[in-house]
């Protein structure tokens, strides 16, 4: 057994690159994991950093100088997120209080139609069985109901926290982006002599976050603004509230999509019952669904959709459930960091015995 394990360590660490790109991304790994909470707001700068990358090395290369070409861009993100949060904000969190407290009569017309079912079917359905799922129902939906009621009165609370995050965040993202290359030159400093294998993995990933990021906000607005216009089209009630949580259901790769379908059908359901219109509300969303898993995700995310679905699914499942929203978020890029280790990790074969006679 020892033997094994020894040969084991030879073909896979003899390579002092891999010795050094394993104990970095074990050292990533206890940060993370211990401080993810603390690190919040630097992971959301890191990503609108990412964000704004483009367009300032495209104002750094018309002749603007790095920190003025960040100072603009990230003044100009700034007006265009507070227009949006402005004039989508107030009618969302409307839409969000009024789908509360119309939650128990949903409930109430739930329970009333399948109470019915034990009558209809009495072998099939036990209403016992029945009236106990509604209970439990019952229960989780009046307690979500509660939280959102009450969101109000704990984001007076957190006000001037979250004012001190935006701010700690803006500075963040400036100063990574007007001192992108010092901040890079400084970090190198304390990378192993040996880091070829690192830097050849840090170049791919690097590309592919950014790459990644641009696509996912781009995902986001297009699959949030196409759903809003559709379910206004259709008069279907709270249109902007639904969009806003199909929007962002894509940070999920397909379990997102599943989940975002059962509020879109439950409100059109109750407004219209089995009628043309909810049947017209769900091919309508299907085809959205469609056309962003067979169209968009492709062309935003053509070296990403190499992995295999079962692949992704488990990097959400494992990520998220290690680092929450950010694991999430970064499921797919951190997936592609496996298989990038993996494929460029070093690989020692013995040699072969020689068999000439």
């Amino acid at each position: 057994m020892l033997d094994v394990i020894k040969h084991w360590y030879r073909q896979r660490f003899s390579d002092p690159g891999a010795v050094a790109l394993f104990l970095l991304l074990l050292f990533g790994f206890v940060v993370v994991y211990f401080m993810g909470h603390i690190l919040a707001p630097f992971f959301a700068a890191v990503v609108i950093a990412y964000l704004l990358e483009w367009p300032v090395s495209r104002l750094e290369r018309l002749g603007l100088g790095r920190g003025l070409a960040a100072g603009v861009v990230l003044l100009l993100f700034a007006v265009v997120m507070v227009l949006s949060l402005v004039s989508i904000v107030p009618s969302f969190l409307v839409q969000t209080a009024n789908l509360a407290r119309e939650v128990p009569a949903m409930i109430n017309r739930t329970q009333e139609a399948l109470l019915t079912l034990p009558e209809q079917y009495p072998e099939l359905v036990d209403v016992t069985l029945v009236q106990s799922v509604l209970d439990d129902l019952r229960g989780r939906l009046l307690g979500s109901a509660d939280a959102i009621l009450s969101v109000s009165i704990s984001s007076l609370t957190n006000a001037a926290v979250l004012l001190v995050y935006l701010i700690l965040v803006s500075v963040l993202v400036f100063f990574m982006l007007k001192d992108k290359r010092h901040l890079l030159d400084g970090m190198s400093r304390f990378l192993p002599r040996n880091r070829e294998l690192v830097s050849r993995v840090w170049l791919e990933m690097n590309g592919q976050i950014a790459n990644y990021v641009r696509g996912k906000v781009i995902e986001i607005l297009i699959v949030g603004v196409v759903s809003y216009v559709t379910f206004a089209l259709l008069d279907l009630r709270y249109a902007l509230l639904l969009a806003v949580l199909v929007g962002f259901s894509v940070l999920i790769p397909y379990i997102g999509a599943a989940a975002a379908t059962v509020p879109v059908a439950m409100v059109g359901l109750f407004q219209w019952g089995f009628t043309p219109p909810f049947f017209y509300l769900m091919v309508a969303y299907g085809i959205i669904q469609a056309l962003d898993g067979n169209v968009l995700v492709p062309i935003l995310f053509s070296e990403a959709v190499n992995l295999h679905p079962i692949a992704i699914i488990v990097a959400v499942l494992v990520f998220g459930g290690l680092w929450g929203f950010w694991g999430v978020f970064f499921a797919i890029p951190l997936a592609t960091l496996v298989k990038a280790v993996l494929n460029a990790w070093p690989q020692h074969e013995d040699a072969p015995a020689n068999t000439n006679n």
